[in-house]
C-alpha cells in the first residue's frame, strides 16, 4: 500500500518516490530509510535501529546516514527548517514528520496482503511472490541468512502458499522446517534464515497495518 504525503507518493511495491507522477531518483538505501521512517511516524526511529535495518551485517559510520539523510531532502525538495519532512533529533535518530493521507477506503471485496519484518512493510500480488536478496525480488531482503531466491508465496484467491527455494538456511513455519507447499493464515510468523517475517492480510481480525508497523510486529532472532 502507497504512503502519501503532500504532493508525494511512497510505493513500497513499486520501490518508487513520485512526485505528482514524477519519478524522484533515489538510491536503494536512501528509498529503504525513507520507508522506515514513513512507516514509523511520527515516532523518532533511533539511529541504532536504522543501521540494524539497513546495515544488518555490517558497520558503518554515521557520515554515511547523514549522506542518505541529504539524498532524501534533496528529492523531497526538504528545506523548511522551521516544518521539516525530515527532523533530525539530535544525538537520537529521525522522525517523518509530513502528514501523511489517508488512503481511499478498498472495495469491500478487495483482500490486501502483505508481509512484515524489521518494521518493515511488503506488499504481496496476486501470484508469485519471490522473497530473497536479489533485487529484482517481489520482496528484497538485503540480509547475510537470505539467499538470493529464497522463497515464494503465491497469493490466490482462496489461500496463500509458502514454499522454499532450496535456500542455503532454509525456511521454516512455527519452528518446522518447510520442505513442500505450506498455507499461510493471518498472522503466521516464518522464518527465512534467520529473519522472521509475519504474513497479514486485510479483513482477518488482526491489529491494523499502522499498528502493526508502528510496534515492530517482527523482530531479527539471532
Amino acid at each position: 500500500m502507497s504512503i502519501r504525503f503532500g504532493s508525494f507518493e511512497l510505493d513500497p511495491q513499486r520501490r518508487q518516490l513520485s512526485r505528482e507522477g514524477q519519478v524522484q531518483h533515489l538510491t536503494p538505501k536512501a528509498f529503504d530509510l525513507l520507508l522506515l521512517l514513513a512507516q514509523a511516524a511520527p515516532h523518532v526511529v533511533p539511529k541504532s535501529e536504522i543501521h540494524q535495518a539497513l546495515w544488518p551485517s555490517g558497520v558503518v559510520t554515521d557520515a554515511t546516514l547523514t549522506g542518505l539523510v541529504k539524498e532524501i531532502r534533496r528529492a523531497l525538495s526538504d528545506a523548511a527548517e522551521d516544518s521539516p519532512i525530515i527532523r533530525t533529533a539530535h544525538r537520537v535518530g529521525y522522525a517523518f514528520e509530513a502528514p501523511i493521507l489517508p488512503d481511499a477506503p478498498p472495495p469491500a471485496s478487495a483482500v490486501s496482503h502483505w508481509l512484515i519484518t524489521m518494521n518493515r512493510r511488503f506488499a504481496l500480488v496476486q501470484g508469485e511472490n519471490i522473497i530473497g536478496r536479489d533485487p529484482a525480488a517481489n520482496v528484497w531482503l538485503d540480509y547475510a541468512t537470505i539467499s538470493r531466491r529464497h522463497a515464494r508465496l503465491t497469493v490466490l484467491a482462496t489461500d496463500t502458499f509458502l514454499e522454499d527455494l532450496g535456500s542455503k538456511n532454509g525456511t521454516s513455519l512455527g519452528g518446522v522446517a518447510v520442505t513442500g507447499r505450506a498455507t499461510l493464515k493471518n498472522g503466521d510468523e516464518f522464518a527465512c534464515g534467520k529473519l522472521v517475517l509475519t504474513y497479514r492480510q486485510s479483513g482477518a481480525e488482526s491489529p491494523t497495518a499502522t499498528e502493526v508497523s508502528r510496534v515492530g510486529d517482527s523482530i531479527l532472532r539471532r
